[in-house]
């Protein structure tokens, strides 16, 4: 597999980016910046994006956004490696786009054999995703409550029409 790893930590990145060497694939870049994903996407055409979800410029869900972003662009196969789970970003990610797409939290990676073969899986366009970030999406969806978006004129109007 050739492979792109974007995340602001030098050391999960040289880490990674060490262990997929051994193992026989090749990283032809990395990135510290969500800004730069863009760039080498165009310019290596990876089989697989690996990104961090909180990442410079704004250390908010930048990661994420570049993602979402390669996503709608065309077909990438992206798989997300954070410390966070962002519901809604998530949502969206295995909502649109083509190619594989996966969610994995770092602190639950366990065994190297096991994330290498979630990039195989994700890098030939499957999903894959952490049992902690299927936890959160359906915990989310169940208590989300489509009534609590209506002013209380609105919930009036609601009542007195049931």
């Amino acid at each position: 597999m050739r492979i792109v790893i974007a995340d602001d930590s030098a050391l999960l990145r040289e880490g990674v980016a060490g262990l997929l060497t051994r193992r026989g694939h090749e990283v032809v870049a990395q990135v510290d910046s969500a800004a730069r994903v863009q760039g080498v996407v165009d310019t290596h055409a990876p089989d697989l994006v690996i990104t961090d979800v909180r990442m410079p410029p704004n250390m908010r869900d930048d990661g994420l956004q570049a993602a979402l972003e390669l996503r709608h662009r065309g077909p990438v196969n992206v798989l997300v490696l954070s410390q966070y789970v962002a519901p809604a970003y998530a949502r969206e990610l295995f909502s649109g786009g083509d190619g594989g797409t996966g969610y994995l939290l770092k602190d639950r990676v366990a065994d190297t054999s096991d994330f290498i073969a979630a990039l195989r899986d994700v890098a030939a366009g499957g999903t894959v995703l952490d049992p902690e970030v299927v936890t959160q999406l359906l915990t989310r969806a169940r208590h989300a409550d489509p009534l609590a978006a209506l002013t209380p004129r609105e919930r009036e109007v609601l009542d007195l029409m049931a």
